[in-house]
């Protein structure tokens, strides 16, 4: 064979060759996209402003998000234990796919008119007469190792669950990010979902009212069932390897933590 013939032989093998590694070479996923949430909190003053922010929710505002394409809306009321809270309070978790929906969502439902129709009590609410006494509104971004919402795997009657949201305070910006670090690689998050926490979300706040901070929320069938749990977390050996990590000492200042109960018109 011709040195010529060669060459080309070679040339057509190495070719061959890369072709083949390229199709064999394992392919990088790319991440998830994360997820964003609001949680609104509307502060209510009496039964009647409570009654109402409800109606508005149930019969407007959650048919008017499914309507737009966002299925899982969460409405959840402090626990009747929590006797500081109970009938002052109602949580909304909306979940977002992006910082835009939060912003067009809006101006989405104004151009919904039955939802204009089902919740004109509280839209066109006089001054003198508000459905609620104030609200606040607080944005978050999913962890990048929860990066979507799971809806909780629970059997037993709304009435009896308790869902914990809790929010972890930092110090300052850096050790608040040493916190969100201990659950997405530290690896607190598998920890909670192998102990059975049936967690909804975990999520950093991009804005609110006690930053720097981060907040998740666990659910479980009943009270009792969420002290055995915490039970269990605390007794176990993975938890207590790493919290003395030296890597991850001190990251929390304040550590909330709010009992709720899904009302029966929740998604979630």
């Amino acid at each position: 064979m011709s040195n010529s013939n060669k060459h080309y032989v070679l040339a057509v093998l190495l070719l061959f060759t890369t072709v083949v590694s390229s199709f064999a070479a394992p392919q990088t996923a790319a991440p998830q996209k994360r997820e964003f949430y609001e949680i609104k909190i509307y502060h209510v003053k009496d039964k009647d402003q409570e009654t109402r922010v409800e109606n508005f929710l149930k019969n407007a505002y959650l048919p008017a998000l499914h309507k737009a394409g966002i299925k899982t809306v969460g409405v959840f009321k402090p626990a009747a234990l929590d006797t500081a809270s109970y009938g002052k309070l109602i949580y909304v978790f909306t979940p977002l796919k992006s910082m835009d929906e939060l912003l067009t969502l809006p101006k989405l439902l104004e151009k919904d008119a039955a939802y204009a129709s089902a919740g004109k009590d509280y839209i066109d609410a006089e001054y003198k007469n508000p459905p609620y006494s104030r609200f606040e509104s607080i944005v978050l971004q999913a962890f990048t190792e929860a990066p979507m919402m799971k809806m909780p795997k629970l059997t037993g009657p709304k009435s009896e669950r308790i869902y914990e949201l809790r929010s972890y305070e930092g110090h300052t910006e850096k050790i608040y990010r040493n916190k969100v670090k201990m659950f997405n690689m530290g690896g607190e998050v598998p920890l909670f979902e192998r102990l059975g926490f049936n967690a909804v979300f975990y999520a950093e706040v991009v804005a609110g009212s006690h930053m720097p901070n981060l907040m998740y929320m666990t659910t479980f069938e009943s009270k009792a069932d969420r002290d055995a749990h915490w039970k269990s977390f605390t007794e176990d050996s993975e938890w207590n390897k790493l919290k003395v990590n030296p890597e991850y000492q001190n990251n929390v200042s304040k550590n909330v933590q709010m009992l709720l109960s899904p009302t029966d018109y929740s998604d979630i």
